[in-house]
């Protein structure tokens, strides 16, 4: 049976960037973000909830889903963010664990579970082991203001609705510091991977 590698970060620390590594060592990835946006597709059963629940004040004139309007309306309201996540949530994890098990079947060494709020979601059971791609506050935070353009305020805000990336890498069994070159923290995710068994082929 493979090993199953739980994927986790913060808001800019850079997980997407060692995530497209395993494409290196042909380890499939399930990515918890893709699934949420498919699972939110017309016709999907997700989709027709959130209509019937938010209205169709929710979608743009295509009858599609405008998450951005949707956004809006749960961040300001904590009963509302709860009743969406009651939505998509089920339908995200089931999509994950379809994928991960499809994997698995088919021989696969190892699958990783890319999902932002591992920690925050409680589905760090998903997986067999932990890896969280960590930076120091201070570097998170200049990343987010520069990727955004976002006041110090805002990006200290959104940091702050996550679990400290420092809590989550005393969580993980290992922990890449994506604060160097991207060469570094390849090399840093190969002798993991190394360590763990499961490195099939690297270039």
């Amino acid at each position: 049976m493979g090993i199953i590698i739980g994927l986790t970060g913060s808001i800019a620390t850079g997980k997407s960037t060692i995530s497209k590594m395993f494409d290196s060592f042909n380890i499939p990835v399930v990515d918890a973000d893709v699934i949420s946006r498919e699972v939110v597709e017309i016709g999907r059963p997700a989709y027709q909830k959130i209509v019937d629940r938010f209205g169709e004040k929710v979608l743009h004139e295509d009858q599609t889903l405008n998450r951005k309007q949707l956004g809006s309306i749960v961040f300001k309201d904590e009963t509302k963010r709860k009743q969406l996540n009651e939505i998509v949530h089920p339908e995200v994890r089931k999509q994950m664990l379809e994928q991960r098990d499809g994997y698995l079947n088919k021989g696969e060494k190892a699958v990783v579970l890319d999902i932002p709020l591992l920690f925050e979601s409680d589905l760090a059971h998903f997986a067999d082991r932990t890896l969280v791609v960590y930076v120091d506050e201070e570097t998170q935070l200049k990343r987010l203001m520069d990727r955004d353009r976002s006041s110090k305020e805002d990006a200290l805000e959104r940091i702050r609705s996550q679990i400290p990336i420092q809590e989550k890498a005393e969580r993980a069994d290992e922990v890449i510091d994506n604060s160097g070159t991207i060469e570094e923290s390849y090399q840093q995710l190969k002798r993991i991977l190394t360590v763990w068994n499961v490195l099939i082929k690297s270039d």
